[in-house]
């Protein structure tokens, strides 16, 4: 058996069953992303006011092409933050500066993707908004 840092000879076989075995690690990793973070909650909070907010005021599909793209962003932004902070947390769990600075940039990019989210979520959905109350 190959070491994790050599190539094996020949590359496993595709099969569907671990290609499905992939999915389920994928959906263990959102549930552990939404169960151990408390700004993964909010995120999932928002998204499903945003979806609930797309169906009641029936969208375009054009606006809900924009919708699911900022909430994925969102969901991006959130899931690479929490591995980069795991890493960082793993190597060095004592304080560093240096670690520290490399937490605080992804935590930025996670603020900038839900600004812009948010931004994304008021412009696509006011116009329908003030519609239905005229």
């Amino acid at each position: 058996m190959p070491t994790p840092l050599e190539t094996p000879a020949f590359p496993p076989r595709f099969t569907v069953r671990a290609r499905l075995k992939s999915f389920i690690f994928a959906g263990c990793g959102l549930r552990s992303l939404v169960q151990g973070e408390h700004n993964a909650r909010l995120h999932l909070a928002a998204s499903l006011i945003v979806v609930a907010a797309g169906l009641v005021l029936r969208v375009s599909a054009a606006d809900w092409r924009w919708l699911v793209l900022a909430i994925a962003m969102v969901w991006l932004a959130e899931a690479f933050n929490t591995a980069i902070e795991d890493i960082c947390d793993r190597i060095n769990p004592e304080f560093d500066p240096a670690i520290g600075r490399i937490k605080d940039l992804a935590a930025g990019a996670v603020l900038v993707a839900s600004i812009a989210a948010a931004l994304i979520g008021l412009f696509t959905l006011t116009p329908p908004l003030l519609e239905l109350f005229r």
